[in-house]
């Protein structure tokens, strides 16, 4: 809209497959740019994971910097919120809500790269509770940027562009959750207890026979998992009480190359709207699309 040149390259969603562009993508995005930026989708737990374990780990690479976007609405419906009460100004849903975020702050940290929280601003949020959200985030030391990129365009994302600059110049160790010779439950495991925060995994008697079924190939784990919650219980948004995940199924993708397992009650066929956006889109008399936005 700006006329910034822009590579598009989709990937499947986080929560059912790796979530992620392709690497012959991210390959030629480098040779085009001095900085790339990977959306890799739904939350970190997910998204980032799967990036940073599968994707990254296949490429020999690794990103100097994380951006993490929170937005008020999403941290007071983690806080216990409804959906329909999230724009209204509630302080202790908010404070509640901080855990999770600063769960995927952790995460993000675990793999020994810098992060930085980009609070997404829209025009109903309540300037005290994102002042309260920056205080915390100031304290505990975590840098962070007010995104006003909705309403202002290019102008109101210099201040992350100019910090994400600063982040990417500092040293950083990256190191992945697991190793790819670690036996299958041991991947889930650690991906369980250090990503998601479970106290540990129980397994089917399915899932148990598909392992010793498939053995211990070098290959990376895909875990498919709700995005609504740490847990793969999508109704449980806090996570303030221990939890186990339950692994359903294991299949070994040989062509991706990498191990998929699906915890709780997750359906590996995306769910979309019985009238797609894209029966919106269409051409005016002059020949100009309309219906995108």
């Amino acid at each position: 809209m700006e006329n910034n040149p822009a590579l598009i390259h989709g990937g499947p969603f986080a929560n059912i497959a790796h979530g992620c562009n392709s690497i012959i993508a991210t390959k030629m995005a480098r040779k085009l740019a001095d900085y790339v930026v990977t959306e890799a989708g739904f939350g970190a737990d997910l998204g980032a994971e799967k990036f940073l374990n599968i994707k990254c780990r296949n490429m020999g690479i690794s990103p100097d910097c994380v951006v993490i976007v929170a937005t008020m609405r999403a941290l007071k419906y983690h806080g216990g919120a409804s959906k329909e009460e999230c724009s209204n100004k509630d302080i202790e849903a908010l404070k509640n809500g901080m855990h999770n975020l600063f769960k995927h702050i952790d995460n993000m940290k675990s793999f020994g790269i810098n992060p930085i929280v980009a609070i997404n601003k829209f025009e109903n949020d309540i300037d005290e509770e994102i002042e309260i959200l920056a205080e915390e985030l100031k304290c505990k030391k975590i840098d962070y940027s007010l995104l006003e990129n909705w309403a202002k365009g290019g102008e109101g994302a210099i201040d992350l562009a100019e910090k994400v600059v600063k982040i990417c110049e500092k040293e950083h160790c990256f190191k992945n959750t697991y190793e790819l010779d670690d036996n299958i439950k041991t991947k889930i495991e650690k991906v369980a207890k250090i990503i998601y925060g479970a106290e540990g995994v129980d397994y089917t008697e399915n899932a148990e026979r598909q392992i010793e079924m498939i053995g211990n190939p070098n290959v990376p784990i895909c875990i498919a998992k709700t995005q609504y919650s740490l847990s793969d219980d999508q109704k449980n948004l806090l996570c303030d009480k221990p939890f186990k995940i339950t692994v359903s199924s294991v299949e070994y993708k040989t062509g991706a190359e990498f191990i998929v397992v699906k915890t709780g009650k997750i359906m590996t066929m995306p769910g979309l709207p019985k009238v797609p956006a894209s029966e919106k889109i269409d051409l005016d008399e002059n020949k100009n699309i309309i219906g995108i936005f």
